[in-house]
C-alpha cells in the first residue's frame, strides 16, 4: 500500500444511483455525469459501474474523455457537454459521440462532416435560460433554430439547459428558467421537430424539482455521495463514495513550547505526541486546513497542528495513546463511528465538496471495490 491513497466504494455509488432513479417517473432516463475523472472518483471504473447499474447516458466535458470511454469499450451514448472542436468532429461522428451544440459555425462544420461520412451527427442543443454561461440565449433561439434546421445531416436528439440556483430554497428563478425552457421546446414543436430528450435538471433539480425532469436528468454530485445543498426540501439518503487515507510516517514526543512546521505557527501547549502524515497540498489536502483541519486516528478526531506543507501534515495524537507508526489515518471518510465529510472540509476551506473531491482524487492511486462483480 502506498503512503497515501484514495478508496472508491462502488457499492455506495450504485446505492446513490438508485436513490436518483427512485425519484424519477418511468419515462425519464438518467444521464450520469462522469466529467473531470468522475469528480475525481475515476471516470472509467465509475462509468462501468453506472452502466452495469442501468444508466442510459453518460456525460463528459471534453471529447478526449469520451474517446477514452470508447477505448475502454463503454458503448453507452456519450454527451460532450462543452461540444466538440472542428478537428475532432469526424471522429466524434464515427464513434457515435454526441456533441452539445451552441454555435452555428460548429453546427455547419458538423453538417459538412456528416454529409461527407454519409451518417448523421447526433447533437443536443444547449440553451441559456439564465445561467449566463454556455448556450444559445433563450430569446435568440428562433433565429438560431431556423438556420440550424436548414442544415443537412444533423439529428437533433436533445435540447438542454442548466439550472443556476436549483440548490437554493427559493425556487422562483428556477421556475422562470423552466418557463423559458418550455417556450424553447415549443418552438421546436412548432417547426415540426419535437425533441426526444429535453433536460435541465442537475442533482438539485432532480431532487427538488420533479416537474423539471422531462425525459432526461443529469445527476452528478449526488452520485458521489454529497448533497447538492443543505436547503433541499427532498433530500436523498446518500452514501459517501470517496475516502482519503494515509499511514502515520512518524510519531515524536514534543515538549511544551516547541514549535511545529513552517512559520512556527503552532507551539505545543503541553507535552504532546505529534504524528507526521505523508499528505500535503500536492495531494489535494488544502493549505487552508493548516491549524484547522482534523483527521481520524484510531476512530478519534485528531487536529492538524502547524501548516500544511507540500507533502506532509502534522497531527496531535496525544489523546490517542494506542496510535503507532504505520497506523491508518483517514483524512476524508469514516473510521469507526467518526466521519469527516467533503462538506466539512469544504466549509473549512471556503469552498464546496466538488472541489474537494476533484482536488483529492486528481493525483492519487485509487483502490476500487467491485460492486458489480
Amino acid at each position: 500500500m502506498p503512503l497515501s491513497w484514495v478508496e472508491i466504494d462502488l457499492a455506495a455509488l450504485r446505492h446513490n444511483y438508485f436513490q436518483a432513479r427512485e425519484r424519477l417517473a418511468s419515462g425519464t432516463r438518467v444521464l450520469a455525469v462522469v466529467k473531470s475523472d468522475a469528480y475525481g472518483h475515476g471516470m472509467v471504473p465509475v462509468a462501468r459501474e453506472l452502466a452495469a447499474a442501468g444508466t442510459e447516458f453518460l456525460g463528459v466535458s471534453k471529447f478526449w474523455e469520451a474517446l477514452e470511454l470508447r477505448r475502454q469499450d463503454i458503448h453507452l451514448p456519450l454527451l460532450v457537454l462543452l461540444g466538440v472542436e472542428p478537428a475532432d468532429m469526424e471522429e466524434a461522428i464515427r464513434k457515435h459521440v454526441r456533441p452539445v451544440v451552441f454555435r452555428l459555425d460548429h453546427a455547419r462544420l458538423l453538417s459538412q462532416c456528416a454529409c461527407s461520412l454519409q451518417r448523421p451527427a447526433v447533437i443536443h442543443v444547449k440553451i441559456d435560460t439564465g445561467m449566463g454561461r454556455l448556450g444559445v440565449p433563450w430569446e435568440r433561439v428562433p433565429g438560431f433554430l431556423d438556420e440550424l434546421l436548414a442544415l443537412p445531416g444533423l439529428e437533433i436528439e436533445g435540447v438542454l439547459s442548466h439550472f443556476a440556483v436549483a440548490d437554493e430554497a427559493d425556487k422562483t428563478f428556477s421556475e422562470l428558467q423552466m418557463e423559458r425552457f418550455q417556450q424553447v421546446l415549443q418552438q421546436f414543436s412548432n417547426r415540426g421537430r419535437p425533441v426526444r430528450y429535453a433536460h435541465i435538471s442537475n442533482s438539485a433539480g432532480l431532487l427538488d424539482l420533479p416537474v423539471a425532469h422531462w425525459q432526461l436528468v443529469r445527476p452528478g454530485l449526488m452520485l458521489y455521495g454529497s448533497p447538492p445543498s443543505t436547503m433541499l426540501e427532498r433530500p436523498a439518503a446518500l452514501l459517501p463514495v470517496m475516502s482519503f487515507k494515509a499511514r502515520i510516517l512518524q510519531i515524536k514526543d514534543v515538549q511544551t513550547g516547541e514549535s511545529i512546521g513552517y512559520g512556527r505557527t503552532y507551539r505545543v501547549p503541553r507535552p504532546s505526541r505529534i504524528a507526521t502524515i505523508p499528505v500535503g497540498y500536492d495531494d489535494g489536502y488544502s493549505r487552508l486546513l493548516s491549524n484547522r483541519g482534523q483527521v481520524l486516528v484510531g476512530g478519534l478526531r485528531a487536529p492538524v497542528v502547524g501548516r500544511v506543507s507540500m507533502n506532509m501534515i502534522t497531527v496531535d495524537v496525544s489523546h490517542v495513546p494506542d496510535a503507532q507508526e504505520d497506523d491508518e489515518v483517514v483524512l476524508l471518510g469514516t473510521q469507526g463511528d467518526a466521519r469527516i465529510s467533503a462538506e466539512e472540509i469544504g466549509d473549512l476551506c471556503g469552498t464546496i465538496s466538488y472541489e474537494v473531491y476533484c482536488s483529492i482524487g486528481r493525483h492519487h492511486f485509487k483502490v476500487f471495490n467491485n460492486a458489480s462483480a
